[in-house]
């Protein structure tokens, strides 16, 4: 059974190649033999593809991903400029597709300039960075990132990324539809999953940069916003049932220094259904902190790769996993793994979503189970020694996700039903049932894609 689900899963894979003048370039998001799927799942999505990227990198197959990151920064040097509008540098597109004119072809990218909500993604540019970092160092390419269009690619995502704002963070502030979570779903601000692609982007540019005296102050930089940035989603994002407590007796419009409130959260703003869901010895990073805003969602990939990255303590690692596995019904259910716990729903719903039918609540965004979540699940699991629920997880996805044709998301409080309008053959939900099963069977394997020096480690004792 799981050698025909493997093969199934390569099949979709391999159908869903894109070619540009007779070279693989990347993977389109869905491929269904019948054509059923979205019109701009066709394209090559940047974060997609980063999923696709990883099986072929743990086969040994380099040509296609080293082909891809090329691609994608040429792209990025031919952003254009629209009604005396330029996007800054650094912008990397959020897809992109082939286009065949009579037997000549061309490469067309979307910088968010056709997307729904015309947002710009900002998630491209680190996934990119960090499937460079990834790349160079699984195929010890180091000659492609030395050559002069990388380094200074590199330098601009990271002044960009670096640059000034009006904020006193070490966070970054993004609009709703910015990354993974394309659609509004209150998400705007500061939401975790950013915050984490951004520790990764910053550790994994200073890794590449040459040694020039003219990027040694720049990669300082980024080691002091990664440091910054760690801290203060270790102490501020945290929340389990003390730091609850805490809050819960929160001083609030306090002015000056040594405020322990520092953001003017309300305790009243604590929603009624956490108190009693947070088990004793679990917790998580919220989804999203600012002024007067703190949002207590739980959004599992940002958890799950604050694990991978080593955002987070050992303990803090342990915990997210606890959680995990005191509320699987909640955040697993029948097809791992719910994007987000819990759903926007009623008026709630109407005012955050605009009444987005397709972010309908326990449905695609809003409370959706996705599988391409089951892979960093798994690489988490793995890392922290819970091969246990690892296991769990694959063998709930292996009961249906070959049968149901590879859907995008599943519906549904407990992920019961293949998601309304999804996507069948969504390419990284057969691709990251092939990592699964690749690091269920070499639980090592994540190593090779997260140095060492990034995995969580122990809370400091406190003096």
């Amino acid at each position: 059974m799981t050698e025909a689900a493997l093969q199934s899963a390569y099949r979709v894979l391999q159908d869903s190649i894109i070619h540009y003048r007779g070279e693989p370039v990347g993977t389109m998001a869905a491929c269904d033999p019948e054509g059923l799927v979205a019109e701009n799942y066709q394209d090559c999505f940047i974060r997609d593809f980063v999923s696709s990227a990883m099986v072929f990198l743990a086969d040994g197959e380099f040509d296609i991903v080293r082909n891809f990151l090329v691609t994608v920064l040429e792209l990025h040097n031919r952003r254009k400029a629209d009604a005396g509008h330029e996007l800054v540098s650094g912008v990397m597109p959020a897809s992109f597709r082939v286009i065949d004119n009579n037997g000549q072809e061309t490469l067309h990218a979307d910088f968010g300039d056709k997307a729904i909500g015309r947002v710009t993604p900002v998630d491209s540019m680190m996934w990119w960075m960090i499937l460079l970092g990834v790349y160079v160092r699984v195929a010890d390419d180091h000659a492609l990132v030395e050559r002069p269009e990388f380094q200074e690619t590199i330098r601009q995502i990271l002044q960009l990324l670096l640059r000034e704002s009006f904020e006193d963070f070490p966070t970054m502030l993004v609009p709703d539809g910015s990354f993974m979570i394309d659609r509004r779903l209150g998400v705007h601000g500061h939401p975790l999953e950013i915050q984490v692609l951004l520790f990764a982007t910053m550790e994994i540019g200073r890794e590449l940069l040459d040694s020039s005296k003219e990027n040694h102050a720049l990669a300082k930089l980024a080691l002091q916003r990664r440091r910054a940035l760690r801290s203060y989603l270790r102490l501020f994002y945290w929340l389990d049932l003390e730091r609850l407590s805490e809050i819960h007796r929160f001083d609030t419009e306090e002015f000056g220094d040594g405020t322990v409130n520092m953001l003017n959260v309300y305790p009243e703003s604590i929603p009624d259904w956490l108190v009693d869901w947070l088990p004793d010895n679990a917790g998580y990073l919220v989804g999203n902190l600012g002024p007067g805003r703190m949002d207590f969602r739980f959004f599992a990939r940002g958890n799950l790769l604050a694990i991978q990255f080593g955002v987070v303590y050992a303990e803090q690692a342990q915990a997210i996993l606890n959680l995990y596995e005191e509320r699987q019904d909640d955040l697993i259910g029948s097809m791992p793994v719910k994007i987000c716990y819990p759903a926007l729903e009623g008026d709630e719903w109407k005012l955050v979503t605009g009444s987005d039918p397709k972010n309908a609540p326990w449905s695609y965004h809003n409370g959706g189970n996705w599988p391409v979540l089951l892979q960093t699940f798994i690489a988490a699991a793995a890392r922290m020694g819970r091969l246990d629920m690892a296991q769990q997880a694959m063998d709930q996805a292996m009961k249906r996700l070959p049968d149901d044709r590879w859907p995008e998301y599943y519906d549904g409080r407990k992920g019961r039903l293949i998601g309304r309008r999804a996507n069948r053959y969504q390419v990284w939900s057969a691709t990251s049932f092939i990592m699964s099963h690749k690091i269920l069977e070499q639980p090592e394997l994540p190593g090779l894609f997260t140095p060492e020096s990034w995995w969580p480690k122990k809370r400091p004792e406190q003096p």
